[in-house]
């Protein structure tokens, strides 16, 4: 199952000679402005050495995936509550693909991290009359241990307070608008990054040698025709890093959030897991309160279950979408609680104190990744993935609610620690003539809107919340069609690139998808609907493979049955 000849052959997107382009030199590359890189940026950056560190945004630095998160962070918070008990919550919800040292090793430095946060000036939410922490439930924890702010934007307030720290360290320089084509390695065993190719469209292409280069670069939430990403959200990194040869690990599991607004011809907005956190109910067309139907913890089921059950009551009705409903809140607590919310609902038309809020699930988090360890170390030197990008074992087959931004946080910070550390040294960089030699297509031209739209469409029908196996062999062979047209041509702008490393990360996904013959967390396949413990093991891909390499899970004899 070797993706074709179209993806294998491809190395870099854009033919060019490295030292003939405009250099900069850097010692630490951070590409990405979510919760992970700037967690990375602020720590390779402080310290008795400080590192001098670039980083890099594909849009706006406020146009990421953290920016937009609504729920909050998960942490070990109150005296109730205790790491064991969320590295139990954790495993469940990651159908028994988690790596259980790993959960308890991130799950153990949530209260530093938030507290870290708290020293550079980040505003919590706090119980009325006073007191530590206004601490939210969410689908899966047992217990209340959510940290927000502002009710329901606690990844703006997240962003606004590590772009604050950003910009007092004079040792980092942020570059907006830099789309980073390929990262620039060297051969050898192990191979070794030396930085990236980057275009930016007042200064063109430009070569950024790095000692370290660390990939933050989020998801592929926009590979979907529903998704609550931004639009930036197109699986660059992910396309990348195979291109450069990184092992990539679980991409089968992509994650759909079940509760986006549905509203016909507009996006789909997130509504946060938190609404059920609250007591909210998700009733069908005539009123139906379904969910104690299909499972005993009912809306607060992981968010595997409750997408799967939407899909499935809607298939029952024969209806486009479900409702959330509220409207048994006491008078004022939704407004209170969720503002933000509140507000984007009547900007509908949609008074929720009244009216059930329709809603579909929609491609919310990529599960799998670059395949990592909790320091960010990849299979290339010099090359760490973090965040949403990468694969650690932390989430499984089905990431925790609010487990996202924790993991960020506490990785991101690893991994820009490591990069200091790697830099204090400060040897000379090293510079190779990379030569990327790509004729010109003889191949007729594809509409690239048209490829991105169909591509969008056919993943969200097939490789979506459920899946079958013949549906899937389609999708490849779609996908291995568009190629054929699109991979061997040179663009010269971000819609061509971004086609291109859809169709790159859509071609990786699917064949994992494929292969994984068994339905276990998000990855739910029609013809084998039950869980086989054959594939209880992260499969990692890599260029020039026709099969994975297979990881075995390490046995947790502590750890609770699974869901």
């Amino acid at each position: 199952m070797m993706l074709s000849e179209f993806f294998e052959d491809r190395r870099y997107l854009i033919p060019f000679r490295a030292t003939l382009l405009p250099q900069i030199f850097t010692d630490v590359l951070v590409i990405g402005t979510g919760v992970a890189g700037f967690s990375a940026a602020i720590q390779a950056a402080t310290g008795d050495k400080p590192a001098d560190v670039i980083l890099t945004c594909k849009g706006p630095w406020k146009r990421t995936s953290t920016a937009w998160a609504q729920g909050g962070i998960s942490a070990v918070m109150s005296p109730e509550d205790s790491v064991e008990a969320h590295t139990e919550d954790t495993l469940v919800a990651g159908a028994d693909l988690c790596n259980p040292e790993v959960v308890r090793d991130i799950a153990g430095e949530g209260r530093q991290a938030i507290d870290r946060l708290i020293k550079m000036g980040m505003r919590l939410d706090r119980p009325e009359g006073g007191g530590d922490f206004h601490l939210g439930r969410e689908g899966g924890h047992r217990i209340p241990r959510i940290v927000h702010a502002d009710g329901d934007s606690t990844g703006k307030e997240l962003a606004r307070t590590l772009h604050k720290e950003i910009t007092r360290n004079p040792g980092i320089r942020l570059f907006e608008d830099c789309f980073v084509l390929d990262l620039i390695t060297r051969e050898g065993a192990p191979p070794t990054c030396l930085g990236a190719v980057t275009y930016h469209p007042k200064h063109g292409l430009q070569v950024i040698w790095a000692h370290t280069t660390i990939l933050g670069t989020g998801g592929c939430g926009q590979l979907f025709r529903e998704s609550t990403n931004p639009e930036f959200a197109t699986g660059d990194g992910l396309a990348m890093a195979y291109r450069a040869g990184l092992d990539l690990a679980d991409l089968a599991f992509i994650q759909f959030h079940p509760t986006t607004l549905y509203v016909a011809g507009a996006t789909r907005s997130l509504i946060t897991e938190a609404v059920r956190g609250e007591g909210a109910h998700i009733i069908d067309r005539s009123g139906h309160r379904f969910m104690p139907d299909y499972d005993e913890r009912a809306e607060l089921a992981p968010r595997d279950i409750v997408s799967q059950c939407i899909v499935a009551q809607m298939a029952k009705t024969d209806h486009t979408n479900v409702y959330l409903d509220v409207r048994h809140f006491a008078e004022g607590q939704f407004a209170a609680r969720f503002p933000g919310i509140d507000r984007r609902l009547r900007d509908f038309g949609i008074d929720p104190t009244r009216q059930p809020i329709p809603i579909q699930p929609a491609a919310h988090y990529m599960v799998g990744g670059i395949l990592a360890d909790t320091h960010g170390r990849t299979n290339i030197e010099n090359l760490l993935a973090v965040g949403e990008a990468s694969c650690t074992g932390f989430h499984g087959a089905n990431r925790l609610a609010s487990n996202s931004l924790l993991e960020g946080l506490v990785c991101g910070s690893r991994a820009g620690l490591l990069a200091r550390e790697t830099a204090a040294d400060r040897t000379r960089h090293t510079l190779i003539k990379v030569i990327s030699d790509i004729r010109p297509s003889e191949r007729s031209e594809l509409d690239l809107p048209d490829v991105r739209s169909s591509l969008r469409s056919v993943m969200w029908r097939h490789v979506g919340i459920s899946r079958e196996g013949k549906r899937l062999i389609e999708v490849q062979e779609m996908i291995d069609f568009w190629a054929r047209y699109v991979m061997d041509k040179i663009f010269d702008d971000v819609a061509g690139w971004e086609v291109q490393n859809m169709l790159t990360a859509g071609g990786a996904i699917t064949r994992s998808a494929l292969w994984r013959t068994e339905s276990r967390g998000t990855h739910h396949r029609d013809d084998h609907p039950q869980r086989d413990d054959t594939f209880r093991v992260h499969d990692a891909w890599s260029r020039g493979l026709d099969q994975p390499r297979t990881i075995p899970i390490p046995t947790d004899e502590a750890a609770p049955p699974t869901a």
